[in-house]
């Protein structure tokens, strides 16, 4: 039987190659209700987005570049959803 690698969907950004990076690592996560994105606060998530940016970065992109789109995403989002009332953020 022939095993290929599963193919990563297209992505049209780098911005959106590092929120699908930092989701399949499990760095960040959508609220549910408004799709914001929240910062988890995992380190071991975050650095397997690294991981993954170090080692499969985009075809044309450097390894360097991948990193810091990386962590421009994760210094552009907050661990809260700006929509949620204070009481709900708690319940999830």
């Amino acid at each position: 039987m022939l095993m290929t690698k599963q193919r990563r969907p297209a992505i049209r950004t780098l911005r959106g190659w590092a929120i699908h990076v930092l989701q399949e690592a499990g760095a960040i996560r959508e609220c549910e209700e408004h799709s914001w994105m929240q910062d988890r606060a995992d380190p071991h998530a975050r650095e397997r987005a690294f991981n993954i940016a170090r080692q499969d970065p985009p075809a044309d992109v450097s390894r360097d570049v991948a990193e810091a789109a990386i962590r421009d995403v994760l210094d552009s989002i907050g661990d809260t959803c700006p929509e949620c009332p204070p009481d709900e953020e708690e319940r999830r």
